[in-house]
């Protein structure tokens, strides 16, 4: 069946991949034509490939899915990924961000790095592999330019903090972050809905300015995604 594609009507760099049966996905033009990072789906028209965005590998993608109002992602601005693990979501902001873009992309686990570097960053030159903790900014901070966004996905306690920290040496005013929580990670005796809500809190009393809480289910049944800004 061939599928129509046509831009995002809301969010740049973002595609939308119609099937005449109604089938629908959302998609990115790859920055890397010819190369499949998790087995995604490819189309590919003239000289252009659209790689589809999986909701179900992509807490971004699914957020995206579920209603995401705030998506500061666009061509030329500068990300930091905070646990970048084998790429996925990566790869999709890098189609986003495009040539003139960077993504900072930091991972602590050997292995995953591993498939960043071979899956992502032999084919990307705006994403940037930063092997290091996430939770030790000052590490990393002579290699990571100011940012406009803070993206951060990391099976850690305290990931408000480690976002925050983040935030306050890279992110410009103004700019915006992702959290992915992960109540498990943080405490596996607690009720999910109160770790969200001690997380939330934290990110208020750091300073920083809530914009957004978004359910994944039922793409992700494990996380909730946080959107917000650096008030200026």
């Amino acid at each position: 069946m061939s599928a129509t594609i046509t831009p995002h009507p809301e969010f740049e760099g973002v595609y939308i991949v119609e099937y005449p049966d109604g089938t629908r996905f959302i998609a990115t033009k790859s920055l890397a034509r010819g190369v499949s990072v998790y087995g995604e789906r490819v189309i590919r028209r003239e000289d252009e490939e659209y790689r589809i965005w999986d909701p179900y590998r992509s807490k971004l993608a699914a957020a995206l899915l579920k209603n995401l109002k705030h998506f500061p992602f666009r061509l030329g601005i500068r990300v930091l990924y905070l646990g970048a693990a084998s790429g996925t979501t990566v790869s999709h902001v890098s189609d986003i961000v495009g040539e003139t873009g960077v993504v900072y992309a930091v991972e602590f686990a050997q292995r995953v790095f591993r498939d960043l570097i071979q899956r992502v960053v032999q084919h990307r030159p705006n994403v940037v592999p930063i092997f290091a903790d996430a939770r030790l900014p000052a590490d990393y901070s002579t290699f990571v330019d100011a940012v406009d966004v803070v993206y951060c996905d990391i099976a850690q306690p305290f990931q408000a903090d480690v976002l925050a920290d983040n935030t306050d040496y890279f992110l410009r005013p103004g700019g915006s972050f992702f959290l992915a929580i992960k109540a498990p990670s943080i405490d596996v005796t607690a009720k999910p809905s109160e770790v969200f809500a001690k997380e939330k809190q934290r990110l208020v009393e750091r300073g920083l300015k809530i914009l957004e809480d978004i359910d994944l289910r039922p793409y992700d049944e494990a996380h909730r995604m946080v959107v917000g800004v650096r008030p200026a």
